[in-house]
């Protein structure tokens, strides 16, 4: 016998006695996820979800931390482990989609409206369920007296020069409600600062790192962003919440809004639908419980992102995994905004609800974890 027979005969004695060759061994190797999140209290069930762990058996799944912040297993309510998920964060829901379409991401929780200028572009994902639904606001330095729609729109028709409004991201929902709203109410918009014919001009900060210095140094005059940004802003005194995405024109339409999402790579989706569904039902708790538990919510979410709770504790973001009536048609005004703004260039252009559903989401899971 040859020294490689022997080596290879070894081999698989050694197989048979343990009772897995290697084709088991390979199915025995839990799946590595990469799972991307937003520094931002929209997120703020799946840091719920992290830091209660096991307090969420009874979901069907629960986080079990490997290392806190960064990995955890997905474990199932009889102890079977599922998965390793690997958190990413990302700047914005702009690079949460980027990072889809490079396959550095498999699954994430980012803006809607991300999720539908991803897809737009042809990148294979899908919206699995909606996290949240407000949270939005329009921020102006702390010595303004700015409050609500009437001022805001009086103080863009007195200035001289094009009224500049930052953002943090192109495909923010902050960014797209804002400007599609003064859009529909007959602002001139424009993203081009040599255009002095428009009435506000849209200025990309490009992180929400950015939008309190952008205040400081009348970069801007005023910036539209997510939770916890806006609270933060008034409590460090850096700035003065004039207008809430909720008290826009018309009145009502912009109430319970959508804006994060949870969504998956269509071959995650594919492959590992028991993670999915695992990921579902667990974020469908933790959202119950972060509405149930506000002020215990802001300091999970609070210590975790770095902001005091005090600034956070009062939000008025309701947590949420149910796409709803309410909820479908904010999406449909999402569709119509961006198509009127021709923002689409792909597959979502043109396209309304009926006619994007079967392109946008996959609410198979949310639905069996609703009905639980």
């Amino acid at each position: 016998m040859t020294r490689l027979k022997f080596i290879l005969a070894c081999t698989l004695i050694l197989a048979a006695a343990l009772g897995a060759g290697p084709a088991q061994a390979a199915k025995s190797k839990l799946p590595s996820i990469y799972m991307g999140y937003i520094f931002t209290t929209h997120h703020t069930p799946l840091m719920v979800a992290a830091v209660k762990g096991e307090e969420f058996k009874d979901s069907g799944a629960f986080l079990k931390p490997l290392v806190p912040k960064q990995k955890y297993q997905l474990v199932a309510a009889d102890g079977k482990p599922l998965a390793v998920i690997n958190l990413i964060v990302s700047k914005s829901g702009s690079e949460a989609a980027t990072l889809f379409a490079m396959n550095r991401m498999d699954i994430g929780l980012a803006s809607s409206t991300a999720f539908m200028s991803g897809i737009d572009k042809g990148t294979p994902m899908k919206i699995l369920c909606p996290l949240h639904v407000d949270g939005m606001s329009m921020v102006f330095p702390s010595d303004s007296k700015i409050s609500g729609y009437d001022d805001v729109a009086r103080t863009i028709k007195a200035s001289a020069t094009p009224f500049k409004i930052g953002y943090h991201s192109p495909t923010s929902a902050p960014r797209v409600v804002f400007e599609g709203a003064l859009h529909k109410a007959g602002f001139k918009i424009s993203g081009n600062p040599n255009d002095v014919d428009a009435d506000i001009l849209m200025v990309d900060l490009k992180s929400t790192a950015n939008l309190i210095p952008a205040l400081l140094s009348r970069q801007v005059d005023c910036w539209v962003g997510p939770a916890p940004h806006p609270a933060v802003a008034e409590y460090k005194n850096a700035g003065h919440i004039g207008l809430d995405s909720r008290d826009l024109p018309p009145k009502g339409d912009w109430v319970d809004f959508p804006c994060c999402v949870m969504g998956a790579g269509d071959k995650l989706i594919a492959d590992h639908p028991g993670i999915i569904q695992a990921m579902t039902d667990l974020m469908t708790d933790a959202s119950g419980w972060s509405n149930a538990h506000k002020t215990a919510a802001a300091k999970i979410s609070a210590a975790w992102i770095g902001v005091p709770a005090q600034a956070i504790e009062k939000s008025s973001i309701i947590y949420t995994t149910n796409p709803s009536p309410n909820w479908l048609k904010g999406e449909d005004v999402f569709l119509t905004m961006l198509n009127s703004m021709n923002k689409f260039k792909g597959q979502m252009k043109g396209k309304d609800l009926k006619a994007a559903t079967p392109i946008l989401y996959d609410f198979s899971f949310v639905k069996k974890s609703l009905a639980k």
